[in-house]
This record gives structure tokens, C-alpha cells and sequence, in this order.
């Protein structure tokens, strides 16, 4: 009996170490989003509006992150589903300027977030370490008619890593009608 109360004396004493531990010790939250204006494809595998599996980040379209400097719309993470240019990716109509929004689950430190067109830089815009709120909006004039593929990326300020969102849109003028119904590789 005396080793069971010295066993649970010990197991007290680690608990209360535990729970007593600065918050200095505990490593931050990493941040996480996505493009949800117009719909990423993990906005899609989350909503369930394609009919294949999505690797599992239905279930945590945040999360798909992976060292800055990637131009794969995983990023090069876990959710190659989401490279995959063969699949018939919902395409969404958008006129040649639009606001592009994404959601956060968990906040970090920005540096810039990046628009791609087709594999081509579009668009930067600097934060310069600045925590994000919750939603963030930036609007891209100018965008190209036709179909094409965004890709966003979000880099965060101090730590190497990236978010990443691929948007597949057909950009039409300023009321978002398509260019044309022919459809582009992605």
C-alpha cells in the first residue's frame, strides 16, 4: 500500500508540474487557412461537391501547408489530390476583378500572400510580420479572361513554412459571366 501512495504522490507531482509550466514552454498555435471566395479545392473536398476522396483534407482543409516556394497546389504536402489537374475541379465563374478570401483557424505572423495566374505571379501583397484576423480579403483587378487555375499562397512571417489554395476559375468581365465554356487543362 505505501508504493501505491507513493506512486500516486509522484503522479501528483508530475501533473502539477505540468499545469504550473510557464506558457513559455508550450509551443504556439501554427496557423492555418484556406481560400474559401471563390471555392478552393479543399474548399470543395471540405463542402463534399466533387465525388472522389480527397486524402483526408476534407476533414482539414486548413492544414495544407508545406515550406514556403512550392507551386503545387498542395504545396508539396500530404493532399496530392488536391495536384491533380485531371480531376474535373468545379470551376467558378468570376469577373476580372474579384475579392479572394480566406478563413482562419489559428493565427501566425505574415509576411505576404501570393497570387498565382496559370504558374505566373499575379499579385503580392506584404504584412510585414502583422498578425491576420480571422478573415482576410485581398482583390485582384485585371485578372485574364478564360479558364484558369489561382493559386494562393500564404507565407508566414517566422517560420519556413507556407498555406496553400488552388482555385479553379473561369474569369469573364467585370459581372463574372465565362469568357468562354471551353474548358483548359488545369
Amino acid at each position: 500500500m505505501p508504493r501505491l501512495f507513493g506512486a500516486l504522490a509522484v503522479l501528483a507531482l508530475a501533473l502539477t508540474a505540468l499545469v504550473a509550466a510557464p506558457s513559455s514552454l508550450v509551443p504556439p498555435a501554427e496557423a492555418h487557412g484556406w481560400v474559401v471566395s471563390p471555392p478552393s479545392r479543399q474548399d470543395h473536398c471540405a463542402k463534399r461537391t466533387v465525388s472522389w476522396t480527397c486524402n483526408g483534407v476534407e476533414w482539414e482543409p486548413q492544414s495544407v501547408e508545406a515550406p514556403k516556394g512550392s507551386m503545387l497546389c498542395s504545396g508539396g504536402s500530404r493532399f496530392v489530390t488536391l495536384d491533380d489537374g485531371s480531376l474535373p475541379w468545379p470551376r467558378t465563374g468570376i469577373g476580372s476583378t474579384h475579392t479572394f478570401q480566406w478563413t482562419l483557424t489559428a493565427f501566425h505572423r505574415t509576411a505576404s500572400w501570393e497570387y498565382f495566374v496559370d504558374g505566373q505571379l499575379f499579385r503580392t501583397f506584404h504584412d510585414n510580420g502583422a498578425t491576420p484576423p480571422p478573415t482576410v480579403t485581398h482583390t485582384l483587378s485585371g485578372l485574364p479572361a478564360g479558364n484558369h487555375t489561382i493559386l494562393a499562397r500564404w507565407n508566414v512571417y517566422d517560420t519556413a513554412m507556407a498555406f496553400y489554395a488552388c482555385m479553379d476559375v473561369s474569369i469573364g468581365g467585370s459581372n463574372g459571366a465565362p469568357a468562354h465554356l471551353t474548358a483548359t487543362p488545369v
